[in-house]
């Protein structure tokens, strides 16, 4: 059973076509994500950030389809120039580069949690914080694989491209997991 997603009940269809708010939507989510890039704690080879919460939050707000769609606009936007990337980076040298992983794994990540918020993950404490910690995983998965290559091997990936932020994301996972239950019941109060 699908359910509506926060998206859709807070900017109902109505006389706004489909396109035109799935694109303002797509546009608000990206520079949501950008914005998230920038702070950040500068490390190396990867910088600590808000991306992920943005990113995963992104995903359950719009669900599976937008939010995927959303985080390939990020990329995108990334990819001819403009500076939405931690620390203001752009350009396929980013894309291509030791954070590349990541920021694919953002596609997928959006997309699995959209997928659980669809399915109510959101409503629920525990669930939310399920659907966090699966799509902070997802993100790993492809960015560690690909961190390695540019450092020799997977030990060097995970002491330099996991060990350091996983308790930052748990920490982000619960603060999704309050914030996206608390959201829905005042929004079923109104």
């Amino acid at each position: 059973m699908t359910h509506v997603t926060l998206a859709d009940r807070l900017w109902t269809q109505g006389s706004t076509s489909a396109l035109l708010r799935n694109g303002a939507l797509m546009i608000i989510g990206s520079l949501i994500v950008a914005i998230a890039a920038q702070v950040n704690v500068p490390m190396q080879p990867v910088p600590m950030t808000l991306q992920t919460l943005a990113v995963l939050a992104v995903g359950a707000a719009f669900g599976s389809r937008l939010g995927a769609a959303t985080l390939l606009l990020y990329l995108w936007e990334g990819a001819i120039g403009l500076p939405v990337f931690a620390e203001m980076k752009a350009g396929l040298p980013v894309l291509l580069g030791p954070t590349g992983g990541y920021l694919f794994g953002f596609v997928l990540a959006a997309g699995l949690v959209g997928w659980l918020a669809e399915r109510g993950f959101d409503r629920n404490v525990l669930r939310m914080l399920a659907a966090m910690l699966i799509g902070a995983a997802i993100i790993y998965v492809p960015g560690v694989i690909w961190l390695s290559t540019f450092l020799g091997g997977f030990e060097k990936a995970f002491t330099f491209g996991l060990a350091p932020f996983w308790l930052g994301d748990v920490v982000k996972a619960f603060i999704a997991a309050l914030a996206f239950p608390l959201v829905w019941k005042w929004l079923g109060q109104r």
